[in-house]
């Protein structure tokens, strides 16, 4: 678990109260050297990106000491962002400014990473939306990767004022139509300057030639097919161009019922097993329909199962696992931990921070996750099982569930390039709603649910667990999902290929005029130069050795040590009437006659998955086979580099894990260097070695929230709260309250 309150800044007794009392507000001293803090930064805009209203002589408040500091600027808003200019991005030193976005700066915020507005009338502080009778003396923006911005508006001019508020809320809270985001603003005017990286190997799951190439990676083309019959989205705008289904499966039955009930392939396992996810039929009321609708679940079935050589297992997510409206809520509540408004409101929750993440669920929601993942690996690995994942539209939780399977079963996943294809397979390719998840429309926040973010936190726990098994590192993760909200790029925009394609004018080849050609997001030079994209690269991974011819024949199959473990075999000849009860649940979930008993016994799930989770475990890891998390209720930890890392309090100087890779980094360098020495006295001219992220380097001056974090924001306050100390009691009580242990662990 986190433990928040060990991470402040400065020593650990109660600094003494002060006993000077000031009668001047800090606005009013700050007032008087306007003139001298207040010097005019250049506004950049990018191509299409139109300025639409200004406000001069704002304070931005500095996050602490209860925003009673700041600096004086210019607050503008475009079609693009907010963004303030002030003259504090100066004070970043050289190592700071080298992991700076280039699209983004410190002080900007994309309009559609505003999550709340905020008013602060005569020190009350109100929700803003819609249009105001009065306006505030005070705007507080919480954004969706949780900064947290104050401005003071007292010394604005009024009409200013009402300016550049009515425009902040009206442009990020208006309900939008697509094509008036700046997506395709920025698409009309950067067509000839979007040149992608030669170095990005991403497959992009577009073209029928990826599908098989993909089949054939996995040794999956021996049972299954890449069909091309719905080009043109002829058959069902929900589903990719390309996909791939079991050989035996006529094309004709995909055309049935427009792409549902149909087998999807996802993925295939080394022992041919198949990890496939399926849509339920429409419903019908009428009995001639459903009987028609079971006979067509009924053959399709039969394709894909058949005793004893294969076996399927159904996993229905839509009513066996979390709900969506589950996930929302409970990130609705973690998010508040960590939008936090000042200094003094940090120390104050610090009290109840395991409370409140405990109440929050988030953790347990990341835990259920790895565990539902876990127990399809073992269906997979250890019965030779199929399984099949059924949802509503497929789009979601299969998302989700499948792909945190390859993140663990498949290695290739575990590198930026496998990872990267591994979304665009299952996430963009997959018909995950981007646009109505991420609410980008600002249409229906009933639609929004952070399950891509789920996902990402979920892979951080793998990475956190077995860094060496991933080529990437956290901050890869965290800039990912910092990138959800920049509509530059096309990948998180869209909740289909079909609407990406007609959008983008690609459908109809014959139009007059030419399709716009976005960035992707795996273009990671468009937002960060080569030196910061380092810090995504994980130097501590352990690649694949490479063997030869001779060396390869005498070794086993990676996953074999999996294959041995003493789990239940898979029954070659099991009782008839088990797979008939298993049809029959298939179809009726389909149907929508969903029933709430799985027909394999919970207890015997659960036998199977503990003895296959704690045989793993049991054995030394290797990196590029079979990944299993650890989901005790202590190993799943908080994402403090994502969620914490605009708070100057949750910041350890000169220690965390930055502090450990950073003496790592020395030590390889070091070992290189020596092995260069040796290879000078042999007489062998080799290749220099690649150099490590010199951000690192100086592990002393950096903050364990690292490359975010700013170091010269961090707090003085003391290392636990005093404000509640005096309803806290003797040290007695105090020991008696869980909410108040330390953690002296991992953050």
């Amino acid at each position: 678990m986190l433990g928040k309150g060990v991470v402040g800044g400065g020593g650990g007794t109660k600094a003494p109260k002060p006993s000077f009392v000031s009668y001047v507000r800090p606005e009013e001293i700050h007032a008087n050297e306007k003139e001298v803090t207040e010097k005019e930064v250049t506004l950049h805009l990018l191509p299409g990106e139109q300025l639409l209203c200004e406000a001069s002589t704002v304070l931005k408040y500095v996050q602490e000491d209860s925003c009673q500091r700041g600096i004086y600027g210019k607050l503008v808003c475009t079609d693009f962002k907010i963004a303030f200019l002030g003259d504090d991005e100066s004070a970043l030193d050289n190592d700071e400014a080298q992991f700076k976005n280039k699209v983004i700066g410190e002080n900007d915020i994309t309009l559609h990473c505003v999550d709340q507005i905020y008013g602060v009338f005569d020190e009350k502080k109100k929700p803003l939306f819609g249009q105001l009778k009065k306006y505030p003396e005070k705007l507080i923006i919480h954004c969706k990767d949780l900064r947290v911005f104050h401005f003071g508006l007292r010394y604005t001019k009024e009409e200013e004022v009402k300016r550049i508020v009515s425009g902040i809320i009206h442009h990020t809270q208006a309900p939008k139509l697509l094509k008036r985001l700046f997506l395709f603003s920025y698409a009309a005017a950067a067509q000839n300057n979007t040149a992608t990286d030669p170095k990005n190997h991403t497959v992009m799951f577009d073209t029928l030639k990826d599908w098989c190439w993909e089949l054939e990676r996995t040794k999956g083309n021996v049972k299954y097919k890449a069909v091309s019959v719905n080009e043109g989205y002829k058959v069902c705008v929900r589903l990719p161009a390309y996909f791939v289904v079991p050989i035996s499966l006529p094309e004709e039955d995909v055309l049935r019922f427009q792409g549902h009930g149909i087998p999807i392939w996802c993925w295939s396992c080394h022992n041919g097993c198949a990890l496939l996810k399926m849509s339920a039929l429409p419903k019908e009321q009428d009995d001639g329909s459903l009987q028609i609708q079971k006979s067509f679940l009924d053959g399709i079935y039969k394709t894909i199962h058949r005793p004893p050589y294969e076996i399927v297992k159904t996993e229905d997510l839509s009513t066996n696992f979390l709900s969506l409206q589950d996930i929302q809520t409970a990130y609705s509540k973690f998010k508040q931990l960590f939008l936090i408004d000042n200094s003094t409101e940090f120390w104050d929750t610090d009290i109840k921070w395991f409370s409140l993440l405990e109440n929050s669920s988030w953790l347990d929601i990341i835990r259920r996750c790895l565990k539902k993942a876990i127990e399809i690996a073992e269906c997979l690995e250890a019965q030779n099982m199929n399984v099949l994942l059924l949802e509503e539209n497929a789009s979601d939780l299969c998302c989700l569930i499948s792909s945190l399977v390859q993140v663990m079963m498949d290695p290739h996943c575990r590198t930026r390039v496998g990872f990267q294809s591994l979304v665009q397979k299952e996430w963009i390719m997959g018909g995950h709603c981007f646009l109505d998840r991420c609410n980008h429309l600002r249409q229906s926040d009933k639609e929004e649910v952070p399950v891509f973010l789920l996902f990402l936190d979920c892979v951080w726990q793998l990475v956190h667990q077995h860094p060496p098994a991933f080529d990437f590192t956290e901050t890869y993760l965290t800039v990912l999902s910092d990138s959800l909200y920049l509509p530059i790029f096309s990948t998180f925009f869209f909740n289909s290929p079909h609407q990406k394609d007609i959008n983008m004018g690609r459908e109809h080849q014959d139009t007059q005029s030419k399709p716009l050609n976005l960035l992707t997001v795996w273009d990671w030079s468009v937002q960060f130069e080569p030196k910061a994209q380092m810090l995504l690269k994980n130097p501590l991974y352990v690649e694949k050795p490479k063997l030869d011819k001779g060396q390869r024949k005498g070794m086993r199959f990676k996953h074999q040590r999996q294959l041995s473990l003493p789990l239940t075999q898979s029954k070659s000849s099991p009782k008839r009437g088990f797979f008939r009860e298993e049809t029959d649940h298939l179809i009726k979930n389909l149907l929508g006659k969903r029933i709430s008993k799985l027909i394999n016994s919970s207890d015997e799930l659960q036998d199977n998955f503990r003895e296959f989770y704690d045989s793993w475990h049991s054995k030394p890891t290797d990196y590029h086979g079979l990944l299993l998390p650890h989901i005790e209720g202590p190993e799943i930890k908080v994402w403090a580099q994502r969620y914490l890392r605009w708070i100057p309090e949750a910041q350890i100087l000169g220690g965390g894990r930055v502090a450990t890779m950073s003496k790592l980094l020395e030590m390889m360098e070091e070992v290189e260097r020596l092995q260069e020495k040796i290879e000078e006295r042999h007489h062998s001219q080799g290749a220099l070695p690649a150099e490590g992220p010199s951000l690192l380097r100086s592990s002393a001056r950096l903050s364990s929230l690292f490359p975010f974090a700013l170091l010269q924001r961090h707090s003085s306050k003391p290392v636990l709260p005093t404000s509640g100390w005096k309803a806290l009691g003797d040290e007695d009580d105090l020991a008696k309250r869980e909410d108040e242990f330390v953690d002296l662990g991992d953050v």
